[in-house]
């Protein structure tokens, strides 16, 4: 008999102060209660609780705090880790709910940093006949990848700081390797608008970092003509990366003599489109430049 009246005695107690703390300090209620209890809402409860019954949640039970409608709720997967605006799972991510789909887009432009080497080994050590035809499979690959993962953070509402740094360096180091190999292959051809390209590249990058550090950092975002240039460049390098050895410029003797211009055109294009959209950050960071901001 004294254990019961023991127990009642601290089963109130307990009542007793989660009310109280709840009264006194409302914003904290969901931290001094120890118990998830059904029924009820957020606000402080109008009666006190009369039975042993009202505490019945155990810290087994996956139920979250009580909504207005006493109802308690049963927490659900987060659309698989995705953001609040993520589109709902298709068959894929139903299918194979444990992949860690929220990473994928990283995983697609480490894939491209590691085509950087793979490239330049292809490049100089495959001596087969369709080595050329390999290596522009690879850079064609790792370039859809670039579309790839931008394409799904946004569908899928993911953000990450370390993505939003990685996937435009990986982007200029693959763009400025395949430049810099061709340069050498080709000659001034390739030469020529690779200078332009990697000349604008490393003004644009400064200028970011410049402004960011004065704060204004939006005013030399990407813009259409940016991801012009990105998008033509990459499309050029891929064909004239799978030209078969010492295709001619210029001449219309055979379909090959029709690609290697078609690709050599988009390059120099390429590099056009590159100065005007460097003047167009360099104009949108000029009163900032010249101290007028």
């Amino acid at each position: 008999m004294g254990i019961l009246v023991l127990t009642s005695t601290i089963v109130s107690s307990f009542r007793t102060n989660t009310v109280l703390r709840t009264a006194l300090y409302p914003s904290k209620a969901k931290e001094t209660t120890f118990f998830h209890l059904r029924g009820g809402s957020d606000a402080v409860p109008s009666t006190p609780l009369s039975t042993a019954g009202d505490l019945s949640a155990s810290a087994d039970d996956d139920v979250t705090a009580p909504t207005s409608g006493g109802e308690a709720i049963i927490e659900a997967p987060s659309n698989f880790g995705m953001g609040p605006k993520s589109s709902p799972p298709g068959i894929l991510r139903s299918t194979f709910s444990s992949v860690p789909w929220q990473k994928f887009p990283n995983y697609l432009t480490y894939a491209r940093c590691i085509a950087i080497p793979a490239l330049v080994v292809q490049f100089y050590l495959d001596k087969s006949p369709a080595k050329n035809i390999h290596t522009s499979l690879i850079f064609s690959i790792a370039s859809f990848t670039d579309y790839l993962d931008g394409y799904l953070a946004r569908r899928w509402d993911i953000t990450s700081a370390f993505g939003a740094f990685l996937d435009p360096v990986a982007d200029k180091l693959m763009v400025s390797t395949m430049l810099i190999l061709l340069s050498g292959k080709y000659g001034r051809l390739v030469a020529i608008p690779c200078a332009i390209i990697l000349a604008r590249e490393i003004a644009v990058s400064a200028l970011r970092e410049w402004m960011a550090s004065m704060g204004l950092r939006d005013s030399v975002k990407v813009g259409f003509q940016g991801k012009l240039k990105t998008a033509l460049t990459m499309v050029a390098l891929t064909i004239v990366s799978a030209l078969p050895d010492n295709s001619p410029f210029g001449r219309f003797a055979s379909v090959w003599d029709v690609i290697a211009t078609t690709g050599f055109s988009m390059l120099f294009l390429s590099a056009l489109v590159t100065i005007t959209s460097g003047s167009v950050y360099f104009k949108a960071a000029a009163p900032a430049l010249m101290g007028e901001k």
